[in-house]
């Protein structure tokens, strides 16, 4: 396994827990030095908050545990492709590496849908797509397919 790997399967057992919670599956880690140093998970339907997705927590608490806005020697492991909000977190956050496991084809802001990492801003972090791809990319599609049976289900029994 390569260390990449190593991260983004760390970063698969955040996803694994927030599929747990009934959130949609995204989990992500902060790494510098080699350590993780701050960890992520989508929280939006259990805090009732939009913010609440894996790289802001993430990021936040790699803020908290640095003593500071710049993260500009860490690198962000995450297994979704980022959303605009959370691409523009990490731009601001001045993240030089993104690795993410599966693409979003419908919000996905590093390069599938858009790229803010490429815009002309002051700071353009590196970005690696498909890090573990096929175990992120099950893993959303399982949550999704639970999801959709259970709606099925409700509509049957209200019926």
């Amino acid at each position: 396994m390569t260390e990449q790997e190593t991260w983004m399967a760390q970063a698969l057992v955040y996803a694994k827990e927030a599929f747990e919670h009934g959130e949609v599956p995204v989990g992500a880690v902060v790494v510098k030095d080699g350590d993780v140093i701050a960890w992520g998970r989508n929280r939006r339907e259990e805090a009732r908050n939009a913010l609440c997705h894996a790289e802001l927590e993430a990021i936040h608490r790699a803020c908290e545990r640095l003593g500071g806005w710049r993260l500009w020697q860490c690198e962000l492991y995450v297994t979704l492709e980022p959303c605009p909000m959370c691409a523009g977190a990490i731009v601001n956050a001045r993240i030089p590496h993104v690795i993410y496991g599966a693409s979003d084809d419908k919000n996905g802001a590093c390069g599938t849908v858009l790229d803010l990492c490429q815009l002309p801003y002051n700071y353009r972090p590196k970005v690696t797509a498909g890090v573990l791809q096929e175990p992120c990319r099950a893993l959303l599609s399982e949550f999704f397919m639970q999801l959709r049976n259970k709606r099925q289900a409700k509509g049957k029994n209200d019926g």
